[in-house]
């Protein structure tokens, strides 16, 4: 298989030839099934076991996951511009490749919609890059003075300690997982995000702002809500 790796002899896959690095999958949806939820064991444990042959090989794979994919098989669904010849059913097949496990170990779903041509040809400048960097750098800095792990590995009881809700903050977070069904992995990927917003902000605890921006995040939790 392409990704994990595979063949005789065993040869690494693009996960682990991504290691320390991205892993950018265009038409995520399009790929079957079967391969997607080979992303799973990866992303969890950052390695890929192979066996074949009686031959037991372990590959690292502590890559960065990201990906785009259509709404929809035609992809207009919600445009503006073109419409949607999907039937509900289509669409609900066509998103079911995406499995909530796997859903559950991506930290952030955002929709990008299409941008006005006006706006592409506008001569406004957005926020220039290197103050973005120096946020970002300032928010790792934080990190590492905080201990050895980033955000994205702090485990539960390191998040108790580093990443404290008060009490609205739980309020928030329960209803957040009655309504969307969060689970427990997903809850904890909401306080890591939440964490690291406080971070490039540069305040040291997390307030309700952070956690509902985090909430934001779970786009395709709250589309399988709605």
């Amino acid at each position: 298989m392409a990704l994990v790796g595979g063949g005789s002899p065993p040869k690494p896959g693009e996960i682990s030839l991504a290691h320390h690095g991205v892993l950018f999958l265009d038409e995520l949806l399009e790929f079957s099934r079967q391969v997607l939820e080979a992303l799973r064991q990866p992303l969890e444990d950052r390695t890929v076991a192979l066996v074949r042959a009686r031959r037991h090989v372990l590959y690292p794979a502590d890559f960065m996951l990201v990906a785009a994919l259509n709404p929809c098989p035609c992809g207009h669904l919600g445009s503006t511009l073109r419409t949607c010849t999907c039937s509900p059913s289509g669409i609900a097949r066509y998103r079911s490749r995406l499995s909530g496990p796997l859903l559950d170990r991506i930290d952030m779903h955002v929709e990008v919609p299409a941008v006005p041509y006006r706006e592409l040809a506008s001569a406004a400048r957005g926020e220039p890059t290197a103050p973005v960097r120096q946020r970002v750098e300032q928010a790792r800095e934080r990190q590492r003075q905080r201990g050895p792990r980033s955000n994205a590995r702090l485990t539960g009881s390191e998040l108790d300690q580093m990443a404290a809700l008060d009490p609205d903050g739980h309020r928030l977070l329960e209803r957040a997982v009655e309504r969307l069904g969060l689970s427990a992995r997903a809850t904890t990927r909401v306080r890591r995000m939440a964490r690291t917003i406080a971070d490039l902000e540069g305040a040291a605890a997390i307030r309700t702002p952070h956690l509902a921006e985090a909430l934001q995040y779970r786009l395709l939790d709250r589309q399988a809500d709605a």
